[in-house]
């Protein structure tokens, strides 16, 4: 625990100006989803620049792993809160997010401008297949990480059942695996964790692991910080709501990605399902293969993969404009659900992070996240068979039998290139081991080849 207050924010070391630099310098490689984002900070800001220690940085991502939103971009938020304070923490979290935003703006004006052409539409028929490959190694990875004991094993499963045949909501299942795994931390708490020890070597780092570089948390900037954040956060939607109505696909985009944006527990994979189901199938923004390429866009770009809602947007907002030119629409409407979005992770943070040594030792809320944890499992292998429906078969129909509600693809209608496809991505990222980047770029030159030389490409 902390013990000791340091000075102020601006006497940590570090220059503004100099961090300012090096947080966008990071946000230019915030490719490969939050492991490859938060492996860019660790080398970064742990073992180069040495702004914080080990031990501190590893406090903060486990402390952000407990809050809804993009973890990586919430630990960027919290390091430069700890270096430089409330505008520390808005300028490294919102420089995180900033390179996405542009370029998944400009991918999607250019996919609708450019969509149905055949070199386009062989682009995509090669991204998508990758995508399944990289939720498949999701699943792995989040498995091999969480899934240690038979209890967890069986939430998981628990998970994917209730979403792949029973269709229960998402929040649900997540509200549900956070009392499971707080039952569980009651009756049948897992076993003492093995000691190892903490080796943070070079020279002392500028926020030291045993001293907090903050102001100690008081009611009253607890009251401000959450005024300020929920102003910040509803009033854009209710400028838009007064203007646009209501129903208007404005107000339902802002409104919906505001509630995602606080069930978004495990990352983007974990609610990407939920998102597409509603996207797709309750307000009819895009269809199932334009949900999947969207992933397939914002895998390519740097940020955090939620990124993906902006596509989401920019094509409900282009086919419902309203009384506003589409291309205009289009664009507010992007902004608008990024807006929403990312805004709570910042809340979250500067609203928390005075607390966090009290949460760090909370044995029952570490054990409901164990839960929540072990249920993104199942979450995100949910997203995998979606995806894997809607990519590798062009027909598909839906299943309503009693409790049951499922989508069964039509066998007939198998694409035999997309599964080519998906099966070498699979090699190339579990075999081969190359990055995410590398090989949607050899996945899409592939999908270019076959679309150039006359296959079927849809």
């Amino acid at each position: 625990m902390t013990s000791e207050t340091a000075p102020p924010h601006e006497e940590t070391g570090v220059p503004f100006r100099t961090a300012v630099r090096a947080w966008f310098l990071i946000s230019l490689q915030t490719f490969g989803g939050p492991a490859g984002q938060i492996a860019v900070m660790q080398r970064t800001l742990v073992d180069e620049k040495r702004w914080i220690g080990q031990r501190r940085f590893l406090h903060a991502m486990n402390y952000c792993m407990l809050l809804p939103g993009p973890e990586a971009q919430q630990l960027a938020t919290y390091v430069g809160w700890l270096l430089h304070g409330t505008r520390g923490g808005l300028v490294a979290g919102g420089l995180f997010v900033l390179p996405g935003v542009v370029a998944l703006l400009v991918l999607s004006a250019i996919y609708v401008a450019f969509g149905t052409t055949t070199a386009v539409l062989a682009l995509f028929a090669g991204l998508a297949p990758a995508v399944l490959a990289i939720v498949a190694q999701a699943v792995v990875r989040v498995a091999k990480k969480t899934l240690d004991r038979p209890e967890l094993v069986a939430l998981a499963v628990a998970a994917f059942l209730a979403l792949a045949l029973f269709g229960l909501p998402f929040p649900v299942v997540v509200a549900v695996a956070g009392l499971a795994g707080w039952a569980l931390g009651r009756w049948r708490p897992a076993p003492p964790a093995k000691k190892t020890d903490d080796v943070d070597a070079g020279p002392p780092p500028v926020i030291s692991d045993d001293v907090l570089h903050t102001e100690a948390p008081t009611t009253r900037r607890t009251l401000r910080v959450l005024l300020v954040g929920l102003l910040v956060w509803g009033v854009p939607i209710a400028i838009v709501a007064a203007l646009t109505g209501a129903h208007s696909t404005f107000t339902e985009q802002g409104l919906f990605f505001s509630g995602t944006a606080v069930v978004t527990f495990g990352g983007a994979y974990a609610v990407l399902a939920y998102v597409a189901q509603q996207a797709v199938a309750t307000y009819g923004w895009l269809s199932p293969g334009e949900m999947v390429r969207g992933l397939a866009l914002a895998e390519t770009t740097p940020g955090p993969l939620i990124m993906v809602v902006q596509f989401v947007a920019f094509l409900g907002a282009y086919r419902a404009p309203g009384d506003l030119d589409p291309w205009v629409a289009a664009v507010l409407a992007s902004l608008l659900v990024t807006w929403v979005t990312f805004v709570p992770s910042f809340l979250f943070v500067l609203l928390g992070a005075p607390y966090m040594e009290r949460l760090r030792g909370n044995r029952s809320l570490s054990s409901a996240l164990t839960g929540i944890t072990a249920a993104v499992v199942g979450v995100i292998a949910n997203l995998g068979v979606y995806f894997a429906v809607h990519t590798l078969f062009a027909d598909s129909r839906p299943v309503d039998a009693g409790p049951l509600h499922l989508e069964l693809p039509d066998l007939g209608s198998l694409r035999p290139l997309a599964l080519v496809l998906a099966l070498i991505a699979a090699v190339l990222l579990f075999r081969v081991e190359w990055s995410v980047l590398r090989t949607l770029g050899v996945c899409a030159a592939l999908g270019l080849i076959a679309g150039l030389a006359g296959l079927p490409v849809t």
